[in-house]
């Protein structure tokens, strides 16, 4: 009576009996099928490798019967290994195709998504912008109760298309001019012409080092800051213009942006902030100068001095008036309070 292995069928070198099935298992490899599965090989009941016998059999191995070691047989069984090659060859291939076409579409689904996030992103700050350009228009009577604002003329709730007429200069501006003119003159006699103390030395300024640094005022799809201006009465606050056609004021202490201030129909290239009062003149390549009430973030007057893009703005000492220049080859000087062009002089030696 010859013993085989009821998994691999052949003759075991440690032959152990499984109690459940009664089924005969070379010792190495049923104990690895109870290790990863705890069940019998044969019907799947519950095994453990304390409950194998092992079966005492004479040292000496047994010959293979004839019918497996003739020529025919190893052939047949080198059959059967090929086919059973090819067939594991096979299905894998199979399941190789069908994970490549699974990912094949997951790719298209997620390339889809991005495209419609991408379009939905784009047509929210369209809308976005589209919704602050039109919030200026609003006019003042938005502001909040009790705000305080400066006492200009007719607010630019209408620009005309045409450049202002001129005012002329009266003899209570010319008076008005002259009397600063002259305080001016008097306090700059008095500094001397020695060099103030306070003046910042060339070993300091070498030292100048970089504190911070703050992006983001702006749009991020039209970044550039093209002027500047810092409060004279709060440094904390600084005003910017950018290409994005809008003005913003930030607090470098806070780091926060106080108001962004939007009308402009072009990038903004000069910014002035006043240094008595609570407002900031912008200048753009529109044509247009505009005042603005900071608290509110309101323009509370346009002025179309120029029939060119504003290059240039110049606020006078009184804090009044305004002096502009335009590439219309003119330079303009209006009255901040009425919003009125006072004077236009154009340069008169490049035309023909």
């Amino acid at each position: 009576m010859s013993l085989s292995c009821a998994l691999s069928n052949e003759v075991p070198e440690q032959p152990v009996v499984s109690p459940v099935s009664g089924s005969i298992f070379e010792k190495r490899l049923v104990v690895k099928y109870i290790q990863e599965n705890g069940t019998d090989p044969i019907n799947g009941k519950e095994l453990s490798e304390e409950s194998l016998i092992e079966i005492k059999t004479p040292s000496a191995v047994k010959p293979r019967p004839p019918s497996a070691t003739s020529i025919p047989a190893i052939l047949k069984t080198l059959q059967d290994e090929w086919d059973a090659v090819m067939l594991h060859s096979f299905t894998l291939r199979q399941q190789l195709q069908t994970a490549r076409q699974e990912l094949s579409h997951a790719l298209y689904q997620h390339d889809a998504a991005c495209r419609v996030i991408a379009r939905l992103t784009k047509e929210v700050t369209a809308a976005r912008e589209a919704l602050a350009t039109l919030k200026p228009q609003a006019g003042i009577a938005a502001a909040p109760v009790g705000a305080q604002q400066p006492q200009y003329g007719v607010e630019a709730g209408g620009v005309a298309d045409q450049p202002m007429e001129e005012a002329g200069m009266t003899p209570e501006v010319i008076q008005k001019l002259q009397d600063k003119a002259t305080l001016l003159t008097t306090e700059r006699k008095k500094r001397g012409k020695s060099v103030p103390e306070d003046l910042a030395k060339p070993e300091e300024v070498r030292q100048f080092q970089t504190l911070a640094s703050h992006p983001g005022l702006h749009s991020a799809s039209v970044p550039g800051i093209l002027a500047m201006d810092v409060c004279p009465t709060d440094t904390s606050k600084i005003l910017t213009g950018g290409n994005d056609k809008n003005a913003a004021i930030f607090n470098k202490d806070t780091e926060q942006v106080i108001t962004i201030l939007r009308g402009h129909t072009k990038k903004i290239t000069s910014v002035i902030y006043h240094p008595e009062e609570d407002t900031v003149i912008t200048a753009s390549p529109d044509s247009m100068i505009r005042i603005w009430h900071v608290p509110t973030s309101q323009t509370v007057q346009a002025i179309r001095a120029h029939e060119g893009p504003v290059t240039g703005l110049s606020l006078h000492a009184t804090g009044d008036y305004l002096l502009s220049t335009s590439t219309d080859e003119h330079w303009a000087f209006s009255d901040l309070r009425t919003g009125r062009v006072l004077t236009k002089v154009g340069d008169t030696a490049t035309q023909h």
